[in-house]
């Protein structure tokens, strides 16, 4: 009886969490691959993991964080299963236009990040989307500060070559 109670907490707690997180990782997963319905994949795998895993989570001391560097975890397994697969191409985004923005650009970024390598486009994402910082990047990717740095070095640099002349119009480093 008590561990029946325990389990529906348990449950409620995190279909709320889930209910409350589950927008922002689907954008984090958007921003990652670039497609709308691995997207949605992406995040229902790793609400899963994070739903088997729950008191672990609950425990966590950022469960951001946690849920952050599974979906982070499940994007770099699914690309290195599936090297060979299609890549989308980037048609309708998200997200509305807020003033100021220029879609055009933003439409190129998105294409630019495509281009990168899986590891390169999850640095970027983390350290600029998400606005982490180099420690909280290295813990969700399993890398050492100075491998965050170094990476984002070499990221930033692969997407300014292939952004070309676009690349003055952003604000990124």
């Amino acid at each position: 009886m008590i561990g029946t109670t325990r389990r529906a907490e348990e449950a409620a707690e995190f279909e709320e969490f889930a209910h409350n997180r589950g927008q922002r990782l689907f954008r984090t997963a958007l921003l990652l691959c670039g497609d709308w319905h691995l997207a949605e994949d992406l995040t229902q795998t790793t609400l899963a993991k994070l739903y088997a895993s729950w008191p672990k989570v609950h425990r966590a001391e950022n469960q951001d964080a946690y849920a952050r560097g599974t979906l982070v975890r499940t994007y770099l397994s699914h690309r290195r299963l599936r090297r060979t697969g299609e890549r989308p191409s980037i048609g309708d985004l998200p997200e509305g236009v807020t003033p100021g923005d220029d879609p055009a650009l933003r439409i190129t970024l998105l294409a630019a990040l495509a281009e990168l390598p899986p590891r390169d486009r999850a640095v970027l994402v983390l350290r600029y989307w998400e606005d982490r910082s180099v420690a909280e990047t290295a813990v969700e990717l399993g890398l050492s500060e100075g491998a965050v740095r170094a990476q984002a070095l070499r990221a930033l640099n692969r997407l300014r070559a292939v952004l070309g002349p676009d690349a003055e119009k952003l604000v990124l480093s």
